[in-house]
């Protein structure tokens, strides 16, 4: 075991199998960062720091004066790591990984090498199917068909050997991805190296079995759920668009083979994407997304009283003023009964007045 990692909640040590963890397996604490057994890990790559206690005491919570603090050119340090508190045993010495954990690492490079050699050859296709619309009234320059010719005949020799390499190398990562995650649960993986290479490997089951072997190890994760699913369809469609595109190209007439063309384009194009979606699927299982980088869990929170607004609605200015126009009516006293008359007499009587 390389390196391992800590959780500070069971205080249990996790082997590092492919990229740190974030969340321990058993109660889902927080893992600390790596550290190697021998105790190499800088002190800028730890998110821990170690502690000097006496052995066989409990830290004092009394406080001290300033008369009984120790100075600082008293405080203990050690040239090693200090062993007291430490009661998991050492781990055994580094294991080299063997040939087939080798290719098994390899299957994340070689999927990205399969979806450009893909995206590439699906380029190629449709850049021929173009020079073959331009021959039906003009004459094609050689030099452009002898570079449609060679990218053509580039990408389907090199895209088949590539892509096989990726399903060769991500069989076997899916292997040792269920035997790791079996062990962390603790039960036995119930499915031989074999069955699981034949499953992936024999026409017909090929298609079903891969989404069956994934979604035994899912954990009922609704992502990684989603990710499978997806994946299983692409992979489906693209087995029966490769049959299609097979009996497609026993027919010898010049449209059905420009009509070749362009399905072998669109062939590429879905075979670009498997890869890509096969090597998120692979990514989610280490806690990862489709670029490498650790997932961000988010959590949400359902509300359970009535939403609130701190902030005052703005009002317009002339709105405010109409509203407080026919609020003051409401808010003037009252006036006595004969007044309004009184006040009609007295202004009929200046009129009157010479």
């Amino acid at each position: 075991m390389s390196a391992y990692q800590i959780c500070v909640r069971c205080e249990n040590r996790w082997p590092v199998t492919y990229q740190p963890r974030q969340w321990c397996p058993a109660c889902r604490g927080v893992l600390l960062s790596p550290v190697a057994p021998d105790g190499s890990v800088p002190p800028s790559r730890r998110n821990f720091r170690w502690v000097a206690r006496p052995a066989g005491g409990a830290p004092t919570t009394e406080p001290t004066s300033p008369a009984h603090e120790r100075p600082a050119a008293e405080t203990p340090s050690y040239r090693e790591m200090p062993l007291w508190g430490l009661l998991d045993p050492l781990p055994d010495e580094d294991v080299e990984p063997d040939r087939t954990e080798t290719a098994a690492d390899l299957a994340p490079t070689l999927l990205v090498g399969t979806a450009v050699v893909f995206g590439l050859a699906a380029l190629a296709e449709a850049v021929r199917y173009g020079v073959l619309l331009y021959n039906r009234t003009r004459l094609v320059d050689p030099l452009v068909l002898a570079v449609s010719d060679a990218a053509v005949w580039a990408t389907q020799v090199v895209g088949p050997v590539v892509a096989l390499a990726a399903a060769v190398a991500s069989g076997l990562r899916l292997v040792d991805l269920r035997r790791h995650i079996y062990a962390e649960r603790g039960l036995a993986e119930s499915r031989s190296p074999l069955s699981i290479l034949a499953g992936l490997v024999v026409p017909g089951l090929n298609l079903a079995m891969p989404g069956v072997f994934l979604t035994e190890i899912a954990d009922r994760d609704p992502r990684l759920l989603r990710a499978i699913r997806t994946w299983w369809v692409l992979w489906v469609v693209n087995g029966v668009l490769v049959v299609a595109l097979l009996a497609w190209r026993q027919r010898d007439t010049l449209q059905a083979r420009a009509d070749g063309v362009l399905l072998t384009a669109v062939l590429a194009a879905l075979g670009a994407v498997v890869a890509l979606s096969t090597l998120h699927v692979l990514r989610l299982f280490d806690g990862a997304d489709l670029w490498g980088r650790p997932l961000r869990r988010h959590r949400f929170t359902h509300a359970t009283g009535p939403a609130s607004s701190p902030i005052a609605p703005i009002v317009p200015a002339a709105v405010r003023e109409q509203q407080q126009a026919r609020e003051e009516p409401d808010d003037a006293p009252e006036e006595p009964a004969g007044a309004a008359e009184r006040a009609d007499d007295e202004e009929r009587a200046e009129a009157v007045a010479p």
